[in-house]
């Protein structure tokens, strides 16, 4: 796999730092927010690196609806000019839109089975992950693993690269730790105490570079797996795994809700630019359990 040192642009280059938002954790990784990075600088230090990245996107039963947009709004905004190599896991692979991809650019379908339950599509994910990066090794730098019912409206690029990265989740970013909806039963391999964890991360945006978020899979799959043998699935499947691996092991980067935010919030102050965006939705028309 690709191990490429990360780029550190020197202090003095760097934007000055927002003060209505937190913009470093306690670990000292940055945090990203609009304001807090050049773009022109950023891309200039990794174009000529020659960058690619991979995105994982899953439009399994009616969720193959919102496939096309998430690929048209990708094309203008997400790593704009850069190698990027979208692979597509459905169950309906001849539904795929076809939409023109710039070059340097483009996508892969991969064939998954349907479920009953939108909870194993979810909790598939993880294993799907690793077995693809396993496969991508030497061939790709990074990877984001994003939801397909989502729509970018503004640049998601280099800003956002990082050996392990996790986006903070809209719905919980205001709120003290001990409302964040982590797995609480003792029992379960995704628990984490009222004491315990830094933000609540979304299940539905992640990434960084290859071995990073391999790891990272390969350990959510096997406590899932070891809790589906005890009898137990965590509170948010996926997503209450990944919570608990991004507590012990903190991401070196942390994007800002403003990188995965929902369509049927109204805009916080601090929230300048929504680059990223769950569209509204009816979950008991498009899952198939709900």
């Amino acid at each position: 796999m690709s191990m490429r040192p990360e780029i550190c642009p020197p202090p003095w280059i760097i934007p000055p730092r927002r003060r209505d938002v937190v913009t470093v954790t306690p670990w000292l990784a940055p945090v990203v927010w609009d304001g807090t990075f050049d773009p022109v600088l950023l891309d200039g230090l990794y174009r000529p690196r020659n960058i690619s990245v991979a995105v994982t996107v899953f439009a399994v039963g009616k969720y193959i609806r919102f496939l096309e947009a998430f690929l048209q709004t990708a094309e203008q905004h997400f790593f704009v000019g850069f190698n990027v190599h979208v692979y597509i896991f459905t169950d309906q692979p001849n539904e795929v839109p076809r939409v023109h991809m710039a070059p340097g650019r483009q996508v892969t379908v991969r064939s998954v089975p349907s479920s009953r339950r939108w909870q194993e599509i979810s909790a598939r994910r993880m294993e799907l992950i690793q077995t693809l990066i396993e496969e991508l090794r030497n061939h790709m730098d990074y990877i984001f693993c994003l939801d397909v019912d989502s729509q970018f409206h503004g640049r998601w690029g280099t800003e956002s690269l990082g050996g392990l990265v996790g986006v903070i989740h809209p719905g919980y970013y205001r709120d003290r730790r001990t409302k964040f909806p982590y797995e609480r039963r003792p029992e379960s391999r995704a628990y984490l105490a009222p004491e315990d964890g830094d933000f609540y991360y979304c299940g539905g945006a992640f990434g960084g570079q290859l071995q990073e978020v391999h790891l990272m899979a390969k350990t959510c799959r096997r406590d899932f797996e070891a809790d589906a043998r005890g009898g137990i699935e965590a509170a948010w499947q996926e997503e209450s795994h990944l919570n608990r691996y991004m507590w012990i092991h903190k991401p070196t980067k942390v994007l800002s809700p403003e990188y995965l935010w929902q369509d049927f919030k109204s805009r916080e102050p601090e929230i300048r630019l929504v680059r990223f965006s769950g569209v509204t939705k009816n979950y008991a028309e498009i899952r198939p359990n709900t």
